[in-house]
């Protein structure tokens, strides 16, 4: 059902069986698809398209210009998957030229009330983002990372698989998959446990991913030799190739 009182340009593309609540403004190049929900008092503008069932609440701003001084005006996107909940306040940013042109968010993620996307991020699936959480621009969260409230994350870092940050963590450097950190800057404080248990990983898993945390984080030595020795001694597990691959993947440094 669309309210009466929503205003949506008569160019927005919005698919049946989606409900639009009262005041809720919909802009020319808005693409939405069946079965979402988006509350009243909702902003949605720009180049921007909302996959399948999704749920967003008032006062959320999707696809609004990204927050950086080099935009001038350019059509740059912002791309959300299906089945994601976004809560009240949320604000989530397009893309800059500069970088991809296009913020991305896949599928079965929660961003709770106040959180930000900013321009050219990209949220992979089943992510959490806690009341106030932020991005700058251009970072990646991966599948299953969960940001504890009000944790920052700096521009360019890459949030490993599984990884999670306390409340208040200010988060500098890329953190590894399965790893959680805390602290202001943010340090490494042991596994995820509840991450890796959420997976029903095998016990020589976590054995062998609380190993390569002792190789990388406890036995003091060069993050190169470390990654070494993890994979040629502990590379036959699958949640040790996705810590290896977040090592590979790292290009600011991960956080020690």
């Amino acid at each position: 059902m669309i309210h009466k009182q929503a205003i949506i340009d008569s160019k927005a593309k919005i698919d049946e069986e989606v409900s639009i609540g009262a005041f809720s403004v919909i802009g020319a190049e808005v693409e939405i698809k069946k079965g979402t929900v988006i509350h009243s008092h909702v902003v949605i503008e720009g180049s921007t398209k909302i996959g399948l069932n999704n749920e967003i609440f008032q006062f959320s701003s999707l696809g609004g210009d990204p927050q950086d001084k080099k935009y001038k005006g350019e059509k740059t996107f912002l791309e959300i998957g299906d089945e994601n909940i976004i809560r009240e306040g949320v604000t989530i940013n397009r893309g800059t030229i500069q970088e991809n042109s296009l913020t991305k968010i896949g599928s079965r993620n929660l961003f709770m009330a106040y959180s930000h996307i900013a321009h050219d991020c990209c949220i992979k699936d089943e992510v959490v983002m806690v009341n106030n959480a932020a991005l700058a621009g251009c970072v990646v969260l991966k599948k299953g990372s969960i940001l504890g409230g009000f944790s920052l994350v700096h521009q360019f870092c890459n949030i490993g698989e599984y990884s999670f940050t306390a409340m208040g963590s200010a988060v500098t450097k890329d953190i590894p998959a399965f790893v959680r950190v805390s602290g202001n800057p943010a340090k490494p404080r042991g596994l995820n446990t509840t991450g890796i248990q959420r997976l029903n990983s095998s016990k020589d898993s976590y054995i062998a991913l609380k190993e390569a945390y002792k190789i990388l984080y406890l036995r003091k030595i060069q993050f190169s030799e470390a990654v070494k020795e993890i994979r040629e001694n502990l590379n036959s597990t699958p949640e040790v190739k996705i810590l290896l691959r977040s090592l590979s993947d790292s290009k600011r440094g991960i956080i020690r």
